[in-house]
């Protein structure tokens, strides 16, 4: 299984597949592979059939590392590992949370990065900055007293999960594939903090200044079409698309033969 040394030292694993131009997918919070084994990788399968694509564990997720303290800057070194390792360039398509961390990682290598597209970036401009700034200390607190088992179980509570449901899924086999993943929820915390320090996206994501799309359901959560509009609001080179029949949870079938013909041309409009 191949894998990066990222700049602190952090081991990354990965899966690659296909061939052609780089594209790397950025997991949101608690996806990693062990977990997701049908969404991102059927998505990986059918863009292999034009590039060469990358599904990774995030740091301290599934066959990837860590390294304490986290800062979001460590994240974007490790998609910059993983670049340097295969080619120099890339395209990269962010889910959720790692929709913002792809958005930070653009900003921060735009003449790597080529192509960027986003997928329901989970930001709430109805929501205040020190709710962000809260919830992510709250999770921090957690991470620092190791209670992974209690960070999973806030988070999908705070997703809307009912507390009898919650009982049942803790009580699944599955749960500790799940839990094990509860640490990392403070770097998406801090990620989603950073980006929401002000009532304005950060001014660094204006560095961005490759073909961006920035992507939303019409069946997911209202304010995830706000947060698509809020992250685009501030780039240079962007379309925003709304997606028929999709809510967060997005079918690869539908959405592969958009990024193909994005990462292709730079564009999903017919000229």
């Amino acid at each position: 299984m191949p894998e990066v040394i990222s700049k602190d030292g952090t081991v990354i694993g990965y899966d690659i597949e296909g061939h052609g131009p780089l594209v790397i997918l950025v997991a949101g919070a608690t996806q990693y592979r062990a977990i997701d084994r049908t969404r991102t990788p059927n998505l990986q399968k059918q863009l292999a059939r034009q590039f060469t694509v990358i599904n990774y564990d995030r740091r301290g997720r599934g066959d990837s590392s860590d390294t304490w303290p986290y800062a979001v800057q460590r994240e974007i070194e490790d998609i910059a590992a993983l670049i340097s390792a295969n080619g120099g360039e890339a395209r990269i398509f962010g889910m959720s949370s790692g929709a913002v961390l792809a958005m930070e990682a653009a900003a921060a290598m735009p003449r790597v990065i080529k192509s960027l597209a986003l997928y329901e970036p989970p930001i709430d401009p109805a929501a205040s900055v020190a709710h962000y700034r809260d919830e992510h200390k709250t999770m921090a607190t957690l991470a620092a007293e190791g209670r992974a088992s209690d960070m999973m179980s806030r988070f999908v509570l705070g997703m809307g999960m009912s507390e009898d449901v919650l009982k049942g899924f803790q009580d699944d086999p599955i749960w500790p594939i799940y839990a094990a993943a509860g640490l990392t929820l403070e770097h998406d915390y801090r990620v989603l903090a950073d980006a929401r320090a002000s009532d304005v996206p950060p001014e660094r994501w204006q560095n961005a200044i490759m073909p961006v799309l920035v992507l939303d359901g019409d069946k997911s959560l209202p304010f995830m079409a706000a947060g698509a509009d809020w992250v685009a609001s501030t780039l240079h080179n962007v379309e925003r698309v709304t997606l028929a029949d999709q809510g967060h949870e997005y079918d690869p079938a539908v959405l592969a033969p958009l990024l193909t013909v994005f990462f292709e041309r730079g564009s999903v409009q017919v000229h």
